[in-house]
């Protein structure tokens, strides 16, 4: 028995209201799945036309060895574009991918119940509105779910099973199946504002765009310092160029309005004015950066070579940046230890403290620091940044250079600014998902499974949080709630309470 319906997978019927990408994306899915799809659009012509892009799709498929010519002459003979919604009567299962609106997708899902069997499970694919609020049309609300699959649906193994206030738990349990037999990757969500993607990400995007507006170093700079140092695929600037900025900046908004402007969420003005601006990325040939073919990439900024000292003296130990002390050892650097001394840092022989960021900006006081930025591994990482206090010598900032080149490190020196880069972006994604997890918005499993197949990050933020340790998180956030007092930054109840619990069992 199939999950969608009481019969063999053949006679589970499959309607997709929407051909557009990601409607054609969701019936290729279906059909390649065993499935009979039928294709219906509002506007004539289009279903047809989906089944040609469609069946061209498995055809490069064919070409590419990844689907066989038998299997994909059986998939298009149970593909049917449909010219009226009532020849959908005979679906197990209903999707729509039409335009993200609240009263067309009503007014959508109010015939589809006209129409279809009472077992039928009805679908939306929305990314940003709200489950319970399309389904409060309806007259089986118990039967409406979300399924957010992502573009390119063929290719993106995740979909976000979103359960909203009315949905059984035999529909969602149901819909769970059927995202899994298809071989995608479904993690079960609550209805809320973004689901868990999309609410969870905002950070990797806001931080660094409030790190540039700051000044504090370029888009360039910025998205190398987080791929390269933080483990990210992608910098948040180079990858909204290519989702779109209007498509981002959209979604950002809508978080932040269902959220009811919670400064946590706050959209980038300065992304607002690229949209403004039409720079929608690489779709209209500018974005943050100039999509233009002859367009030179711009760089990040890279220190010149730099020579190393020739020891160094640490002080208590330098925490989440501990492996540092024996990669600066295997470089033939001599490290000093004092091991009784409070705080963990790095002193150069000049006096210079270099500390890993705590959240705090380097420049607190006369006193000559150097904070460098977190890495997702120490050892792997390719490029560091660092951020001299205004009170730090340039032979001091060349010293602590030479340091991190000489463990085989590119350098990029940023402005002075609270957290830093990857440090302020992995401490706001933690509490983020931790603060998700206490409201039930979805299981810490299904968190960390969203964001690295989702939005491939190197690591779930829960299973990075626990490496981090809650308490240096915590304490990270505090202190940028210090520097920026407007709640942005103020640690989770859920934060406080784990970083707590850390504290007893010591």
């Amino acid at each position: 028995m199939t999950a969608i319906d009481r019969g063999p997978a053949h006679t589970s019927t499959v309607a997709v209201i929407g051909t557009g990408t990601m409607g054609q994306g969701i019936a290729q899915v279906a059909l390649v799945a065993g499935h009979p799809v039928r294709l219906y659009d509002a506007a004539p012509g289009r279903a047809e036309h989906a089944v040609g892009a469609i069946a061209a799709r498995l055809g490069r498929l064919v070409d590419k060895g990844r689907l066989t010519a038998a299997d994909r002459d059986a998939a298009l003979g149970r593909l049917a574009p449909v010219a009226a919604i009532e020849e959908l009567a005979g679906a197990d299962l209903a999707i729509e991918a039409i335009l993200e609106e609240l009263g067309a997708k009503q007014q959508l899902f109010t015939a589809l119940e006209s129409v279809v069997p009472d077992h039928c499970l009805l679908a939306t694919n929305t990314s940003s509105l709200s489950v319970t609020a399309v389904a409060g049309a309806l007259r089986l609300p118990g039967r409406f779910i979300g399924l957010h699959f992502f573009n390119p649906a063929p290719l993106l193994p995740l979909v976000e099973v979103v359960r909203g206030a009315a949905t059984d738990q035999a529909a969602a349990d149901r819909a769970y199946a059927t995202v899994a037999a298809w071989g995608k990757t479904p993690v079960r969500c609550a209805d809320t504002p973004g689901f868990i993607v999309n609410r969870l990400a905002r950070p990797f995007y806001a931080e660094a765009f409030r790190v540039h507006e700051e000044r504090a170093a370029d888009p360039a700079t910025i998205d190398a310092v987080l791929r390269e140092s933080g483990g990210f695929r992608m910098g948040p600037f180079e990858l909204t160029d290519l989702i779109g900025q209007d498509v981002n900046e959209a979604v950002t908004r809508s978080v932040w309005e269902s959220f009811f402007h919670d400064p946590k969420f706050t959209p980038s003005l300065a992304q607002r004015q690229l949209v403004d601006a039409g720079r929608h990325g690489r779709k209209s040939g500018h974005g943050w950066f100039d999509h233009a073919e002859d367009a030179p990439r711009p760089a990040p900024h890279t220190a010149e070579p730099c020579e190393a000292p020739d020891k160094v003296v640490l002080y208590g130990d330098l925490g989440p940046a501990a492996a540092l002390v024996g990669l600066i050892e295997e470089a033939g650097i001599t490290v000093v230890r004092e091991p009784r001394s409070a705080g963990g840092h790095l002193v150069l022989p000049d006096g210079t403290a270099l500390s890993l960021t705590d959240g705090s900006p380097a420049t607190t006081d006369r006193a000559a620091r150097i904070h460098f930025d977190l890495a997702l591994d120490y050892r792997t990482a390719s490029r560091i940044a660092l951020a001299p206090s205004g009170t730090a010598s340039p032979a001091s900032v060349e010293a602590a250079i030479g340091l991190f080149q000489a463990l085989g490190k590119q350098v990029s020196v940023v402005r002075d600014v609270p957290g830093m880069i990857v440090a302020r972006t992995v401490a706001m994604l933690v509490d983020f998902a931790l603060d998700a997890v206490a409201r039930e918005v979805a299981s810490p499993q299904d968190v960390d499974t969203a964001m690295r197949s989702g939005v491939n990050y190197p690591r779930g933020p829960l299973e990075w949080g626990e490496e981090l340790g809650a308490r240096w998180v915590r304490d990270t956030l505090r202190r940028l709630h210090d520097s920026y007092p407007t709640g942005r930054y103020a640690p989770s109840q859920a934060l406080i309470r784990r970083a707590a619990l850390q504290e007893e069992l010591l």
